[in-house]
């Protein structure tokens, strides 16, 4: 994997191994950052039948707990109310459901954990 640039945003560096992760995991990339007034989804894939709009948390060191972690509950309900902004701006009628992705990079700025987790969030 890639080395997170110093100079560059962990973020965008924590997207992007997500991305990549679930491409080769079967996933087809449909959106990457998708706004709207409530906010961004990071990535929505499809995955199967199923529509999927991931969470990606990247986190370097513990100091701050881990990625999974930081998913609270304000954080739930906003991923829910994006996704139903989603669905009423896209042509989808089928399943969905909302994933989160977890990115540790260590000290070297590279990935050293990556953890997937399907229907992480409930409606």
């Amino acid at each position: 994997m890639p080395r997170v640039d110093t100079r560059g945003r962990l973020g965008e560096f924590g997207e992007e191994a997500a991305a990549n992760y679930l491409a080769r995991a079967g996933h087809q990339i449909v959106a990457r950052r998708w706004r709207c007034r409530r906010g961004e989804l990071d990535i929505v894939t499809q995955d199967g039948q199923s529509l999927v709009f991931v969470e990606v948390r990247t986190r370097r060191g513990a100091l701050a707990g881990s990625p999974e972690e930081s998913v609270n509950a304000t954080k739930r309900a906003r991923l829910v109310q994006l996704a139903y902004s989603y669905l009423a701006a896209s042509s989808h009628s089928g399943e969905w459901r909302i994933d989160v992705v977890a990115v540790e990079v260590d000290r070297g700025g590279r990935v050293a954990r990556i953890n997937h987790i399907p229907h992480a969030v409930g409606e």
